[in-house]
């Protein structure tokens, strides 16, 4: 059915004469009947990517992309007086994630559809998400993030789950999400939630009764876990998800022919970080309960379980009570008493246990013992954790460890997000890089080509244009698109260090007021959200807001400096920023980034790089060379070196140099205090001078050079754009069409 179709039957009239909001609704249904044709269920094995986010971002462009109508769609709009963007305006954006995990997991569903592959996603359906971050005073607040309409792309299913928690149990209700696959197949996106939640229970801003299950489950996103009854909530919601995912799992696959005793030939599940590893007690006790011994049960289940590691961060890496479990989930207990069992019987090494002498149940370590892969998600990461973090397990099990370096849909940040470059990119070397990334090698060639470069310059600055318009009209933020932009947009975490940035801009504020004026203005651009019980993070955002209050007010400065904090980070201001981008920020601590992805994002739309070598920067930087990026700061060893040592103390730094001692003294200034909190700005600045866990300062020199050193080669704008080109043109790495197809090689071995 065509969208006149559609419009005729639900609205009685013509495309031209509907609003943007019925003609979104129109396209809505038009597109889910397309990918419902395309939805495939072959394939004897299945794979299950059971994740606690999914960060899809808008669908309707990038499902239109993949279904192959876009340009179709956009034409037979623009025909009828009606703008295909403005369209997207309309959809709200899915609140099912947070940050770069949840949308990996989002890529690795586009890829795994895109290669045809038999396999699903599994989840929940928060009503809320993480939360909507508004600015208040300088301050982050975070409200409800509602999204569901009963229009969406949800489709509530006819299947339901029993999960039994301790003392009751809640029924499930499966909402699915079509997952195109670029001119390929459609799988789903399947979200569990429960008819009982009750989104009014929440109050102003995103406090509820955390203790009232039956109405609190689904409702948010990561409960802020700052108390126990926060604490005990995600052990709920996690138990619910893996539950229904079991249940779902064995029923599909006896289904397809399962006997149950072959389950690891129908079903692999990744469980993707440490959020699902429930799934594993709770598979055996499924199995138990369907007739299958232990020992059996044990065996098929460490078949079917593969488990990724996302995080070099201990305190990332999940350990629960076992009085928490006690109470959540007491079936589940004593089979991860056996299962701990075991592993004591077995080795003498504490730190393999899977309960500690603290009575704390460490999830990584049920996953490792208990699967049959473990992968970290970039070169260095996988190194550190085979060589240091997870060494112990490694001794054991070395061949279950493997490196699986992350990579992104290269349909969402390229083909749907700047579609000038794709236009030059298949003007120059053809359509072939839509499904074959390493084909963006070919642009290489032009490195030289004036004509080329300059077209190269003229999208950037149009991108530039695009972003400054959005913002305007979005945030009433005024952009200069002749500035350079230099951005960071990612989670906002001490390790990734939003804070040495700040410092930066605090010290170019100096130079400007001592007469040094850059050669051109710098837009220094931030967007994150930071968790609600994560003080200091909150600090960080709070300290950008203010310099970006007491920039903008200052005459002397304005004219050369701007700072600006995007409010709502989310997968749309993504999509405008990261093409407008000319400097892309990657200057966390090395050996604490697993991988990062929006490097990857940035780097395919012709963004440079300041970065450490740490996560995916490493690969980077041996595909583009020396020239085409901008690396600093200490290495991995160097900084592993300083905790084993324990021998940082940021205090010597900030009384030994006196730019650093001037930047960090600035943000408890009498200017700062006039227009922020003194609580807020007083703390961040005792962490920097006392603590700075994560070593801002040893940095900070090195960084300092570097960046001016970049702001400095801008200015050739021809050396510039082969820089540019050259990103690009080594991409192609970092697609996850690539990425997944490693993991099923090596890993899920699909049909």
């Amino acid at each position: 059915m065509n969208l006149q179709e559609i419009v005729t039957k639900k609205y009685n009239k013509g495309i031209a004469d509907c609003s943007n909001e019925e003609l979104y609704f129109a396209l809505l249904e038009m597109t889910k009947a397309m990918a419902e044709k395309k939805e495939n269920h072959n394939g004897k094995k299945k794979l299950y990517y059971i994740s606690a986010e999914f960060l899809i971002g808008k669908l309707l462009s990038n499902n239109l992309i993949n279904l192959g109508v876009y340009d179709e769609v956009r034409d037979v709009l623009a025909a009828n007086g009606k703008d295909i963007c403005a369209i997207e305006e309309v959809e709200p954006e899915p609140s099912l994630g947070n940050g770069g995990l949840g949308r990996l997991a989002a890529c690795f569903l586009d890829s795994i559809a895109t290669l045809g592959l038999n396999g699903d996603g599994v989840g929940l359906n928060y009503h809320y998400g993480l939360f909507k971050q508004v600015f208040e005073n300088n301050l982050q607040k975070e409200t409800k993030n509602p999204w569901i309409q009963d229009e969406s792309w949800l489709t509530k299913t006819d299947k339901s789950y029993q999960v039994q928690f301790g003392g009751f149990n809640v029924t499930s209700k499966l909402y699915d999400i079509d997952v195109t696959g670029y001119e390929n197949t459609t799988n789903k996106l399947h979200l569990f939630d429960i008819e009982t939640v009750d989104e009014s229970i929440v109050g102003d801003g995103i406090d509820f009764d955390k203790e009232d299950i039956k109405k609190n489950l689904t409702l948010f996103l990561y409960p802020d876990d700052s108390d126990d009854k926060g604490r005990l909530l995600r052990v709920y919601q996690q138990y619910f998800m893996v539950s229904n995912a079991a249940q779902l799992i064995l029923d599909e696959a006896v289904e397809r022919g399962c006997n149950l005793h072959d389950l690891a030939d129908y079903a692999v599940i990744q469980i993707n970080d440490t959020h699902p590893s429930m799934v594993i007690p709770e598979m055996i006790r499924l199995l138990m309960e369907r007739g299958i011994g232990m020992d059996e049960a044990i065996a098929i289940v460490s078949k079917c379980c593969a488990y990724t590691n996302h995080t070099i961060l201990a305190e990332a890496l999940e350990k629960w009570p076992i009085s928490f479990l006690e109470k959540v989930v007491p079936q589940l207990m004593p089979i991860i008493y056996e299962l701990n069992n075991r592993v004591v019987a077995k080795y003498d090494d504490k730190s393999v246990y899977i309960i500690d002498d603290e009575k704390r149940v460490h999830m990584a370590h049920m996953d490792i013992h208990y699967g049959f892969s473990v992968n970290g998600v970039a070169y260095l990461h996988t190194e550190i954790l085979k060589d240091s973090e997870l060494n112990n397990f490694y001794k054991i099990y070395p061949e279950k460890f493997n490196n699986k370096t992350n990579g992104i849909t290269f349909r969402r940040w390229l083909l749907h997000c700047d579609k000038g470059l794709t236009s030059l990119i298949e003007e120059l070397i053809g359509p072939g890089f839509k499904k074959d990334a390493m084909e963006l090698e070919k642009l290489g060639q032009f490195v030289n080509d004036d004509a080329v470069l300059d077209k190269l310059l003229a999208i950037k600055t149009e991108n530039k244009v695009v972003l400054k318009n959005y913002l305007k009209a979005t945030q009433n933020i005024d952009l200069d698109e002749n500035s350079v932009f230099d951005i960071q947009i990612k989670r906002l975490h001490e390790y990734k260090r939003q804070q040495m940035n700040a410092l930066y801009v605090i010290n170019k504020y100096f130079e400007i007021k001592a007469g040094k004026k850059p050669a051109r203005k710098i837009t220094a651009i931030f967007g994150a959200k930071a968790a609600p019980a994560y003080i200091i993070a909150k600090d960080i955002i709070h300290l950008i807001l203010c310099l970006q209050q007491l920039i903008a007010n200052d005459p002397e400065v304005s004219p050369y400096l701007q700072v600006v904090m995007v409010e709502n980070y989310n997968v749309t201001l993504a999509e405008k920023l990261i093409p407008a981008a000319d400097i892309h920020e990657q200057i966390s601590l090395a050996s604490k980034e697993a991988s990062g992805t929006s490097n990857m994002k940035f780097m395919l739309n012709g963004a440079v790089a300041i970065g450490t070598m740490d996560g995916a920067n490493v690969e980077m930087h041996q595909l583009v060379g020396d020239d085409n990026i901008y690396i600093f700061g200490e290495s991995s060893d160097e900084v592993i070196e300083h905790y084993a040592k324990a021998d940082y103390v940021s205090r010597k730094y900030y009384d030994n140099d006196a730019d650093i001692k001037r930047a960090i003294d600035f943000i408890v200034s009498d200017e700062m205090k006039a227009i922020g909190n003194a609580e807020n700005l007083e703390r961040l600045f005792n962490e920097l001078i006392n603590k700075d866990w994560f070593m801002t300062l040893p940095d900070f020199e090195s960084y300092r050079a570097k960046k001016d050193e970049m702001l400095a080669d801008y200015e050739d704008r021809k050396a510039w754009a082969k820089m540019m080109l050259t990103n690009i043109s080594k991409a192609g790495f970092f697609s996850s069409d690539r990425t997944i197809e490693q993991y099923n090689k090596d890993i899920w071995k699909l049909d």
